[in-house]
């Protein structure tokens, strides 16, 4: 007896949903997909190499591994580096005929493209962090899956239930007043890792973990907003896909940087004779120092974001 009431329900706020986008018929470009696959892939996957490139071996088999792993990264980061500009070039030439898979034309709001510069800083420094923390857990700290899930715990809730309330923040007073605290939080708590050695209380990781966490979340969401209300509506759909691009590339960048750099660093220092604990303790704080060094920009950009005036892309008013 419900779904009646349920489909006339649907049916009667229908009329009251808008598209804010504009539909077009455009065939997919499947040289322009091959090219992106290419491009970010190699991109990602030479970064992932860099571990075993950097790596101080000795004996036959070692060091060829390592030559392996200097080959990989310099073909798999030259594929990508010349598969990316072949795709950003094709994108150039067929957004004049509005057949691109991905239209660049939204790079030309300043506000949207610094928006995207900030959030690929800060995924790459987010996501790499968030991998490193459970292995300095697990691998230093000697605490297990288990406690490790419960401390990251808290500062996974806060993000969401904080996500409401940043945007009434956000509606009322715009950008800065969410940036500017939100990087300088972040920032703060990357350095307090690299502090972090095998003396380190486990209740100071989670206290860190859960303040990165709201630093982060003042980020994100005016970020998303400021981008994709700086664009005009025609360009909302490119829009949001530069934006999920960008966060999922950075973010998978970020995790095989920052672990190539962990594998590294604790490789080269159990060669040298420091226990397994003291090597992990190294590979996690060369890994938190690039992370913090990434973030370091992020607050000179959050006082240039501004919140776009809402009357200038605004979709007209239904009656």
């Amino acid at each position: 007896m419900r779904r009646p009431f349920a489909l006339l329900a649907l049916a009667a706020g229908a009329r009251w949903i808008h598209n804010l986008g504009e539909t077009t018929s455009a065939p997919i470009d499947v040289l322009s997909v091959i090219l992106s696959a290419f491009g970010f892939g190699g991109i990602v996957y030479g970064l992932t190499q860099i571990g075993g490139a950097a790596a101080h071996t000795s004996g036959a088999a070692e060091e060829a591994a390592g030559a392996a792993s200097t080959t990989a990264l310099i073909v798999s980061l030259s594929v990508g580096i010349v598969a990316l500009g072949l795709f950003i070039w094709r994108q150039l030439r067929l957004q004049k005929v509005d057949d691109a898979l991905l239209d660049l034309r939204v790079f030309r709001s300043g506000n949207f493209s610094l928006s995207i510069a900030q959030m690929l800083l800060l995924s790459i420094a987010f996501f790499g962090a968030i991998t490193v923390i459970p292995l300095y857990m697990q691998n230093v700290l000697q605490v297990s899956a288990l406690q490790t899930g419960l401390v990251v715990l808290p500062g996974a809730l806060l993000m969401g239930l904080a996500g409401p309330f940043i945007g009434r923040i956000y509606d009322r007073w715009g950008t800065r007043v969410l940036l500017v605290p939100g990087s300088i939080i972040a920032s703060a708590l990357l350095w307090t890792f690299t502090t972090f050695d095998e003396t380190t209380p486990v209740w100071m990781v989670a206290i860190a973990q859960t303040l990165l966490s709201l630093g982060l979340a003042m980020s994100f969401t005016p970020l998303f907003t400021a981008s994709l209300a700086s664009l005009q509506r025609r360009f909302y759909s490119y829009g949001s896909a530069v934006i999920g691009t960008v966060q999922q590339v950075a973010g998978a960048a970020g995790i095989a940087l920052l672990i190539a750099v962990y594998s590294a660093v604790s490789g080269d220092a159990a060669a040298a004779g420091a226990s397994e604990v003291a090597a992990n303790a190294a590979g996690a704080h060369a890994a938190f120092v690039i992370a913090a060094i990434v973030s370091l920009p992020l607050i000179v950009g959050a006082f240039f974001i501004r919140k776009p005036d809402e009357a200038e892309f605004a979709p007209p008013v239904a009656h």
